[in-house]
């Protein structure tokens, strides 16, 4: 059985419904950079994704316009590097 999220439709739809949020503007960047990027994103990519839909609104926007960096659990280098292209989308 092959899991990677570019092989399971199911994985894409759910990360998809993730990105919807209460906060206008975290949806609008989401949305965005999955209309973008999303059929090129790599498993490790996807869970650092996952990691960062986890955070609350507020947390989210703070890390996306740089106004906080990822602390704990979050301080990985697939993250740092996801979140970079976050800012740049």
């Amino acid at each position: 059985m092959n899991s990677t999220h570019q092989a399971d439709p199911a994985n894409r739809a759910r990360l998809r419904w993730r990105s919807r949020r209460g906060l206008l503007e975290n949806d609008i960047i989401l949305t965005r950079f999955l209309d973008a990027h999303e059929t090129e994103l790599t498993d490790e990519e996807v869970d650092a994704f996952t990691r960062l839909l986890d955070l609350s609104d507020n947390a989210l926007m703070d890390l996306v316009l740089a106004r906080s960096e990822p602390q704990g659990e979050l301080d990985l280098p697939h993250v740092h590097a996801l979140l970079g292209r976050l800012r740049r989308a």
